[in-house]
């Protein structure tokens, strides 16, 4: 018996097109027709009697005859929406390159992608950039090299514009060649001229080692002093541009030697001499900070020697606008013997110094004139008696107590080196022998002779040591006494003032224990 499987077909027939439908793409559609037991039967019977396919065929078409057919209905919005989505999902998607350019980029994030993007755009442009200012700077020398004044004027100009806050276009603009047209321009007789070049050759020195030796070596120094010296003197605003080069160029240590002995030391005082009356002038400030530069090349100290420098400086200390300068200029001066001697030959050298020492308001000018008189102190007999006569003792026991600490510590140097003075002259005011006077009795032996000689030496010695104490004593009573006197005036006191006998006890009975060595 064959065996079949039960179907769940439900009355559905398939339907050929017909003729009026057969322009609608050739489909079938599935009619009502009959009920599927009926269906399920003719089937069966046309394979159970093994029909031929013809046979079949003809089944089929009477079949297909039995069921009338019926016009297909209009099409309605839901069927015309399935057909379009059917449509749009049968047919392959157009996308855009961008975005799958995106998607298949190493399976990166999109943002990572856009990032990577525009620093790739980024660095394109800046590359651009430099690559139009080179051509620029190549312009720009090519018409420093040119015969046309004009040009070449207008050329200096944008290289003092382009180098005043690019380090890199310094490099840059000095590789090219910039430095020699810019320097032979110093020969023109057009002022405009000679400023532009003037400061172009000063902005390319700043921060710039390499291009300041250059600037030398190019002859620039023996040039600016060349139209200082000119029969046709330069403009002031030439002048103030020699004197900021110089300033500059100074700064290298390497210059130093070759600016101090061209001739530059001479014009540079003179220039400060010249401004001394006009407060705030840059010009000024820029002779002195040069000057500073110079003297620290121990060469030089003697070109200052010549230039008559230390007593306009000396005058000068007075102005707090500038005093603090002065004073490192010397300090560099006092490193020198010629220096110190230079110093101590100036009229009231130690009075003006010693009066440095009470600008309680001014700590660093304290520190750098108690540095000068150390190192006198310390190198001539002579600077110390000066410095005594100057009043020098009461400045400097003031100075311990209310200085800064690096001050404190050169006031101590300096009473240190003036008590040991004053004990030398103790000793040799004695007489004779003087190495007898100090040595030390021999004690422990039992000789007659020496027990005598020993009693004579005690003598003398407590002499001696007396003789110092008393030295010492007054020393310090009269330093006290001027404290006070001081003291007094600061605290606007009745002049009649007189101090306590407690204080009069201490005064009296001060010993060299308290001076603070």
């Amino acid at each position: 018996m064959a065996k079949y499987h039960r179907n769940d077909v439900a009355s559905l027939v398939l339907h050929s097109p017909s003729s009026s439908t057969a322009t609608s793409g050739n489909h079938f559609r599935l009619c009502k027709a009959f009920s599927g037991s009926s269906f399920r039967r003719k089937i069966f019977d046309a394979v159970s009697c093994g029909a031929s396919s013809r046979h079949r065929h003809q089944l089929m078409q009477e079949m297909l005859n039995d069921a009338a057919p019926k016009p297909p209905p209009p099409p309605t919005t839901t069927t015309t929406t399935i057909r379009s989505v059917l449509k749009e999902s049968n047919e392959p998607k157009k996308t855009d390159s961008k975005v799958v350019k995106k998607a298949i980029n190493n399976g990166k994030p999109e943002k990572l992608v856009d990032l990577l993007n525009l620093a790739e755009a980024e660095s394109d442009s800046e590359t651009t950039k430099k690559v139009q200012a080179l051509e620029e700077l190549k312009r720009l020398v090519k018409d420093l090299q040119m015969e046309n004044e004009e040009n070449k004027r207008v050329a200096a100009s944008r290289v003092r514009l382009l180098t005043k806050e690019e380090p890199e276009t310094r490099v840059t603009l000095a590789m090219l060649g910039t430095i020699p047209p810019l320097v032979a321009m110093l020969d023109f007789e057009d002022s405009d001229s000679q400023i532009a070049a003037l400061y172009a050759l000063l902005n390319l020195g700043i921060g710039n080692d390499p291009n300041k030796a250059a600037i030398v070596k190019a002859g620039a120094v023996h040039k600016m002093l060349k139209l200082i010296e000119s029969p046709n003197k330069p403009s002031q605003a030439v002048s103030d541009a020699i004197v900021a080069n110089f300033l500059g160029l100074s700064a290298l240590d390497s210059n130093k030697p070759i600016i101090g002995s061209s001739g530059a030391i001479p014009f540079l005082v003179k220039t400060l001499k010249i401004l001394d009356k006009k407060s705030g002038s840059q010009a000024r400030h820029d002779a002195l900070r040069a000057l500073y530069n110079l003297s620290i090349s121990p060469s030089n100290i003697s070109f200052i020697l010549e230039a008559d420098l230390i007593p306009f400086l000396l005058n000068t200390l007075e102005d707090m606008e500038v005093s603090e300068r002065i004073l490192a200029i010397l300090s560099n001066v006092v490193s020198a013997p010629e220096g110190r001697k230079g110093i101590s030959v100036a009229p009231e050298a130690f009075p003006i110094l010693v009066d440095v020492l009470n600008w309680t308001d001014a700590p660093g000018c304290q520190e750098k004139a108690s540095y000068i008189l150390m190192v006198m102190a310390h190198k001539a007999y002579g600077d110390r008696q000066a410095m005594i006569e100057a009043g020098i003792v009461s400045s400097l026991l003031e100075l311990t107590l209310l200085g800064s600490m690096l001050a404190q510590k050169r006031a101590s140097r300096i009473l240190e080196v003036l008590r040991v003075d004053k004990g030398k002259q103790v000793s040799e005011s004695f007489g004779g022998n003087s190495s007898a006077a100090v040595s030390a009795p021999i004690y422990g032996s039992s000789s007659s002779s020496t027990n005598q000689y020993g009693k004579e030496f005690l003598v003398v010695e407590e002499g001696m040591m007396s003789e110092e104490k008393k030295a010492v004593k007054q020393l310090v009573q009269q330093s006290l006494q001027n404290n006070m006197k001081r003291i007094v005036n600061r605290a606007n006191l009745p002049q009649d003032f007189v101090p306590s006998e407690h204080l009069k006890s201490l005064t009296a009975s001060s010993t060299s224990k308290s001076l603070p060595f």
